[in-house]
């Protein structure tokens, strides 16, 4: 799917800023996409873009209204309904990550249709994939990878392909999650595609492509996770990563939601990934390690930081609070 831009950015009734993170990664990652926001009367989110009616947004040459918030159940509400197909009437597109869709929204889609709009329901694939075949094809790729989920992939994989493209190289980053396709503006919310074919999918999202030319995929899950291993795997070997990086939160005891499942360590998980991507690209290697420390001082961060890369050889960083320059100058 490919999502036109600039991007209204509809927060609805969000009960609180967390309710909205979708827009609010949105909004950091690509704000020269985004033209306003829309929030109805009772909304507690605000991303501090202007303030738009969706006349105004329309005359400001909005392509896609975005639902950027996230609520109990993953629903389109009732409330949403005319603001919705007023965008639709006023040449919008519409595109949401939530589980209901909006195609099956009777009267969206009845005016979709009849006015020709696009309805982007990025949480639900709308084409078939092919199986993935393994062979080998032009172009670099990178593939974060974690410990746990929710642990930093999608910033480390977006801050590379900033940091590229400063420095003047060939770089896109790949979106394998909802809120990752929104700010590419494509992308496959793999999580969704049937198990056979996630590779093959990833193949797909990551073709052949300039010898120089870094594919920056965003990775989900985890190996180590019980509930999402079997889609990271597949990540692994349909992105045939010639780089990996292994993102890691260093204060979680237990894989998030299983405190049953103790969080693996670092050098494990590093040797699990390794094991994976060598079936497909026997040359894959780490290139550094990203380590998400929001729940640490500064002080306790740093030494952290420091420790890790004096016991694996690698470049470690936070990409928040440091950047990733060092992992980008080991893709040189």
């Amino acid at each position: 799917m490919q999502i036109k831009t600039p991007y209204l950015l509809f927060l609805g009734d969000a009960r609180d800023q967390l309710a909205a993170k979708t827009a609010q990664g949105i909004a950091y990652w690509r704000p020269e996409w985004c033209v306003g926001q829309l929030r109805l009367t009772d909304c507690n989110a605000n991303l501090g873009l202007k303030e738009l009616t969706v006349a105004e947004a329309a005359k400001a040459g909005v392509k896609t209204l975005i639902v950027g918030v996230a609520n109990r159940g993953g629903i389109i509400s009732d409330a949403w309904i005319a603001v919705l197909n007023e965008a639709l009437e006023r040449g919008m597109d519409l595109a949401a990550g939530l589980h209901n869709k909006l195609s099956e929204v009777p009267k969206l889609r009845e005016t979709a249709t009849r006015l020709g709009r696009e309805l982007f329901d990025v949480r639900h694939p709308t084409r078939p994939f092919p199986l993935g075949t393994g062979a080998k094809r032009p172009g670099l790729r990178l593939l974060a990878v974690g410990t746990d989920v929710s642990s930093g992939k999608m910033y480390t994989t977006l801050a590379l392909e900033k940091e590229l493209k400063k420095r003047g190289r060939k770089a896109d980053f790949r979106a394998t999650g909802q809120t990752g396709i929104f700010i590419a503006g494509s992308g496959v919310s793999i999580d969704a595609v049937v198990s056979d074919f996630v590779s093959g999918a990833v193949e797909t999202l990551s073709p052949a492509n300039d010898p120089d030319h870094w594919d920056l995929v965003e990775g989900q899950g985890s190996l180590f996770h019980a509930s999402y291993a079997g889609v990271t795997l597949g990540l692994i070997h349909g992105s045939q990563p010639d780089a990996l990086v292994m993102c890691h939160e260093p204060t979680r005891q237990h894989v998030r939601g299983l405190p049953h499942f103790k969080l693996p360590g670092i050098k494990e998980c590093m040797e699990a990934n390794l094991a994976a991507a060598r079936l497909t690209n026997p040359a894959a290697k780490f290139v550094g390690i990203a380590l998400n420390t929001s729940q640490m001082s500064e002080a306790d961060a740093l030494k952290e930081i420091a420790k890790t890369e004096a016991a694996y050889g690698l470049p470690t960083v936070d990409p928040v609070r440091q950047g990733v320059a060092k992992i980008a100058d080991r893709l040189w």
